[in-house]
């Protein structure tokens, strides 16, 4: 089996980044805006300014009370949209209940959106227009394809997962590069069959050990999204065991398929390089490098 290593092509894709922006005349600059405190949030958010840190883009963290109001979060949005030091403007996901994800994702200028999750980018993305920004996980997911050479036209993909953030959008960007895609979730009838049919699998249920020995079949391709850490027993008094897994089972499929992602160490940090590809680009647009 080929283990589609999404370390090391990050850190080819952070070579190449980092020579781009010592050539600029000035630095590319994101800003990540988070509302309230959330553990999973705040280690996403170190992961982002560490590879930023490494390629030389300057990385700015807000943080806003989870009481915040969204009016007032929209003015924060409208100030960084204004502000031309600033080429890439994300919100860290999840945000308070009271406050609509749509209306603020919305809110951020699409020359700047370099999560690639407003209206305008997903519109573009629909029609495979090449003028907006991809979401990052699907971005480093095809990428990810690319760097080992795995040919995706005229392939049957199969897309486990449905969300809006992932499997959607996913499904998209193999359409737009001439696979043939099925989109599958928890309800669908006989998924097994529909995922032993796919030549690439690309699982992002949200549920550990979803895909099985049983759902898979030999040579094919399997990009694993999930990832859930699950916590074991105590070491001792202090510390709690805990392991990360993703929607796949690794050791259960490992000998069977010709090539699959690792969790974690595959999608996880190509998600975090493709954020930055697209901020280079967004930097490159706004000021015609």
């Amino acid at each position: 089996m080929i283990l589609l290593d999404g370390k090391k092509v990050r850190d080819d894709i952070a070579k190449t980044l980092r020579e781009k922006i010592e050539a600029f005349s000035s630095r590319p600059k994101l800003c990540i805006v988070q509302v309230g405190e959330n553990e999973e949030s705040a280690t996403y958010i170190r992961q982002k300014k560490t590879f930023g840190e490494t390629i030389g883009a300057i990385v700015e963290h807000r943080k806003l009370p989870a009481g915040v109001t969204e009016k007032d979060l929209l003015e924060v949005i409208a100030k960084l949209n204004a502000d031309a030091s600033v080429h890439g403007i994300i919100v860290q996901i999840p945000i308070p209940e009271h406050i609509s994800e749509d209306a603020v994702v919305d809110a951020i200028a699409p020359e700047k959106d370099v999560d690639g999750l407003g209206g305008v980018n997903v519109k573009r993305l629909w029609e495979n227009k090449k003028n907006g920004f991809m979401p990052a996980t699907t971005k480093g997911i095809m990428s990810l394809l690319s760097a080992y050479e795995i040919p995706v036209a005229g392939k049957h993909v199969v897309v486990v997962g449905r969300s809006s953030l992932v499997g959607k959008p996913t499904a998209l960007a193999f359409l737009n590069a001439d696979a043939t895609v099925t989109i599958a979730h928890r309800s669908t009838v006989n998924l097994s069959d529909i995922t032993r049919s796919a030549d690439i699998l690309v699982v992002a249920a949200g549920r550990p050990h979803f895909i099985q020995r049983d759902d898979v079949r030999e040579g094919q391709v399997v990009i694993d999204v999930g990832i859930t850490a699950i916590t074991g027993e105590k070491l001792d008094e202090e510390v709690v065991e805990r392991t990360v897994t993703g929607d796949v089972h690794f050791d259960d499929v490992k000998d069977i398929v010709g090539a699959m992602s690792p969790v974690p160490g595959g999608v996880g940090p190509m998600t975090v390089a493709s954020l930055f590809q697209n901020l280079v680009s967004a930097y490159e647009m706004q000021t015609r490098v």
